[in-house]
């Protein structure tokens, strides 16, 4: 008997191991040098900001493109059935950018973080036809099914976390990525963007699994 084959799943995503020797400069220094792509994404996703005046009253100033388009396709999937692409379009490249800094900040890779291109972090996922593939109702609810996977991938962040703290000392040492660490940060990643594909972009009815392979 053969042993069976694991479904592949609509959200895929990958990140090139660097089978090469990574910069130490820029590796310990990776939270100052991130900064200004951290600027670009925060503009970009949408960022707000609080103070309070001498009156004790509180401001709030907002700014930004408004990032990951989530209520517009869902009233849309319920109203219309239907899924604007520029919309879909403005979610995948919001999210490949989104995903090539968090990349970068996890140590997957020492080449800046492009604003368009895949570079080495590969993020992609069907078009849907949604009169046919996506339930009208479904999107009211994905979010409260999704919950199973948020509390999961709490620990599963924090594991990470600590995982690349190790891999911060492990590159600065021998200025290589332990595999195995590698590994396991490309499969949070993965998780967390199918999670985010199903219950927050909406482009899929199927339930993500629990499993950081793809």
């Amino acid at each position: 008997m053969q042993p069976a084959q694991v479904a592949e799943y609509p959200v895929q995503f990958s990140v090139d191991y660097p089978d090469r020797p990574l910069d130490r400069v820029t590796t310990f220094f990776r939270l100052i040098v991130a900064i200004p792509i951290l600027i670009v994404l925060g503009a970009v996703e949408g960022s707000t900001w609080q103070w309070s005046s001498n009156s004790n009253t509180t401001k709030v100033v907002a700014a930004g493109a408004g990032g990951v388009l989530f209520l517009a396709p869902l009233f849309m999937i319920v109203v219309r059935q239907k899924y604007p692409r520029w919309w879909f379009d403005w979610n995948l490249e919001l999210l490949r950018f989104s995903n090539r800094v968090t990349a970068y900040m996890a140590l997957m890779n020492d080449r800046y973080p492009s604003t368009d291109e895949q570079q080495t972090v590969h993020l992609d996922y069907p078009y849907p036809d949604v009169p046919r593939e996506l339930n009208q109702w479904l999107p009211l609810v994905k979010w409260f099914l999704a919950i199973p996977h948020y509390i999961v991938l709490a620990f599963l962040g924090l594991a990470a976390v600590v995982v690349v703290i190790v891999a911060w000392f492990a590159i600065l040492f021998t200025q290589h990525y332990p595999r195995e660490l590698f590994n396991f940060v490309e499969g949070v990643l993965r998780w967390s963007n199918r999670v985010t594909g199903y219950a927050l972009v909406l482009v899929t009815d199927q339930y993500p699994p629990f499993r950081l392979s793809p």
